[in-house]
């Protein structure tokens, strides 16, 4: 019997995933809503913030995955089935987050915005590189992307401190967890990495009090959610001079409104919510796995627990 797969996503193609997951899985039909038929037994969906009602249309299904590692846009609906949520895990995903947190960091790191606002000027400004030792990076957040981000950033010879909500261990990162080791962290960061999933405890954890415990011309770049900072009090930290950049990912409210202030700061870079995205080639695989599983009556791996929001 052939079933549907439901694809819902404003911003990814649905063509590559269909003829990557139909590959995998001859019975499965991939489908927009749009093309959803009274003949099509949709059983899956595959979905990036989905619209309000979405989940209501689709009584049969049996396995929800999310278009990306962070869950909060499915938190608290009341239109979600009591069916298994399923996040991707995706090495190509955890390489493409740790090439631009990478770039982030060393962009910093060789002091790379000092020349560009040189040049803009037309004046020879040198600055005498630091080694990489010297440099105190954090990285807020040490699961699976994080975790991967803070490795690499060791292995390129930064002096690395890692938080996280629980106590991890990571070989050649200095290990941090709980309410309490958050200030001491953040004192030593001085280019600090926000990689944190949004839940209740973790939304507008980096206010104001938290942006004062860096150290004064500390860098932060967020490539987690926007509303894991208070963005009120990164623009007032950045217009001070207290942080001396950030390179931002996302934002509380995507896209970034006309007329925001971000947008100007000149230590400012916007990106466009790209710091990773998930690649069909390479997630298909995972996606019909558990499709596999849950047919096979097993639970899918990676699944979301929604009631923590990861």
């Amino acid at each position: 019997m052939t079933e549907t797969l439901v694809f819902a996503s404003a911003v990814d193609p649905v063509e590559p995933w269909r003829a990557a997951l139909e590959a995998l899985l001859p019975d499965v039909r991939v489908r927009t809503p749009e093309e959803i038929g009274p003949g099509d037994d949709v059983r899956y969906a595959l979905v990036w913030k989905p619209p309000a009602g979405f989940f209501a249309r689709h009584p049969a299904l049996r396995l929800v995955t999310i278009l990306g590692a962070g869950a909060d846009a499915l938190v608290g609906r009341d239109d979600l089935p009591d069916v298994p949520v399923a996040r991707l895990s995706d090495p190509e995903m955890a390489r493409m987050m740790t090439h631009y947190v990478l770039f982030a960091v060393l962009r910093y790191a060789r002091d790379i915005p000092a020349f560009e606002a040189a040049q803009r000027a037309g004046r020879w400004h040198y600055v005498h590189p630091r080694e990489a030792r010297e440099i105190r990076v954090g990285v807020l957040g040490l699961g699976e992307l994080g975790g991967a981000a803070a490795l690499e950033l060791a292995r390129q010879g930064f002096s690395v401190a890692g938080w996280s909500r629980t106590p991890k261990a990571l070989p050649g990162i200095d290990c941090h967890a709980g309410p309490d080791a958050l200030v001491p962290f953040l004192a030593r960061s001085e280019i600090l990495v926000v990689m944190l999933p949004l839940t209740p405890e973790t939304r507008r954890l980096i206010g104001a009090d938290a942006i004062a415990a860096l150290p004064r011309g500390a860098k932060l770049v967020n490539v987690s959610r926007g509303a894991v900072i208070d963005e009120a009090a990164l623009v007032a930290a950045l217009a001070s001079g207290h942080l001396g950049g950030a390179t931002l990912d996302v934002f509380e409210t995507e896209p970034l409104a006309e007329g925001h202030p971000l947008w100007t700061m000149e230590n400012v870079l916007v990106t466009p919510h790209l710091a990773s995205v998930a690649i069909p080639a390479s997630a298909a695989r995972q996606i019909a796995e558990n499709i596999r599983r849950v047919r096979a009556g097993h639970a899918p791996e990676h699944r979301v627990d929604l009631t923590r929001g990861y």
